[in-house]
């Protein structure tokens, strides 16, 4: 994953900042981890930090000029160093703590995730609602919602899900239950480390998960962002969002081309995954 990064070279000293911060070798793990290695969110979450970022400022480097920014959960924090709302350095010690707080809380309060695919996030949440230990934690596109809560409400939500019409629930590789109110320990947490962290308004508009709408102030950007630990990804509205005053193209910098799958299920959205196309290709189709 970090091979094809541009600038890897330069990027040393987030490397070991981020093996020093987190405790794990990042470098081995990125490229002969094991599944369940990868899966740790205190390796996940600063490696794709540092892909995101790295990708994010190589397009920007070569005269694209974006309408906005935006990230999916971990990636906003990658989108906030891109349009400088804080230091790449700052933006890591954010996600190294960020992971530990949330991985302490996954352990505290042990759940999953699952994927609902074939009904909308109004529908998911009407089922879910009487259901204890389970709560709508992304709203990816529509017809793809996810939820999370401990195994048991998890379990339950996904029996009463497919008996409301769901075409499919997918169990998802994850460590805890992200974006729930199980996390409320984490967002404690983070929330002091967020309160010391020096924000600047941002250089582009921001469309952040918490709340879908643009912004660049620094006082707004840190509220939303402490929010996002224990409330839903509503990412179908930050589409909504981006499209609101016409078609746009979508550029997903980082690894994979989940975000570009998704966007395509948005009106007037053309988007285009670097990872797949190539960054020539993202560049012609952005200028």
């Amino acid at each position: 994953m970090l091979d094809d990064v541009p600038g890897l070279d330069s990027m040393g000293r987030l490397l070991d900042a981020a093996e020093a911060l987190s405790g794990f070798d990042l470098r081995s793990i990125a490229r002969s981890g094991t599944p369940t290695e990868l899966a740790d969110t205190r390796v996940a979450q600063p490696l794709l930090f540092l892909c995101d970022w790295a990708w994010g400022v190589t397009i920007l480097g070569s005269g694209v000029e974006p309408v906005a920014v935006a990230g999916h959960s971990l990636g906003e924090l990658a989108a906030l160093a891109v349009a400088d709302v804080f230091s790449p350095e700052a933006g890591l010690e954010l996600v190294v703590e960020r992971s530990k707080y949330m991985a302490h809380a996954a352990v505290e309060s042990p759940g999953t995730m699952s994927a609902i695919l074939g009904l909308d996030a109004s529908t998911v949440a009407d089922t879910i609602a009487g259901i204890e230990g389970v709560w709508l934690a992304n709203d990816n596109s529509p017809g793809q919602v996810v939820i999370s809560g401990t195994h048991e409400g998890v379990a339950e939500a996904a029996s009463a899900l497919a008996s409301a019409g769901a075409r499919r629930v997918v169990p998802l590789s994850v460590s805890g239950p992200f974006h729930s109110p199980l996390m409320d320990d984490a967002a404690k947490s983070f929330g002091g480390l967020l309160s010391e962290t020096a924000f600047r308004d941002a250089s582009y508009p921001v469309v952040s998960n918490s709340d879908p709408s643009f912004t660049v102030d620094a006082e707004l950007i840190r509220s939303r962002l402490l929010l996002q630990i224990t409330s839903p990804v509503r990412w179908t509205e930050t589409m909504s969002a981006l499209v609101a005053d016409g078609p746009v193209t979508l550029i997903e910098a980082g690894p994979g081309a989940v975000l570009t799958g998704l966007a395509k299920r948005v009106d007037g959205i053309t988007a285009i995954a670097i990872e797949t196309a190539g960054l020539e290709a993202v560049i012609k189709e952005a200028l």
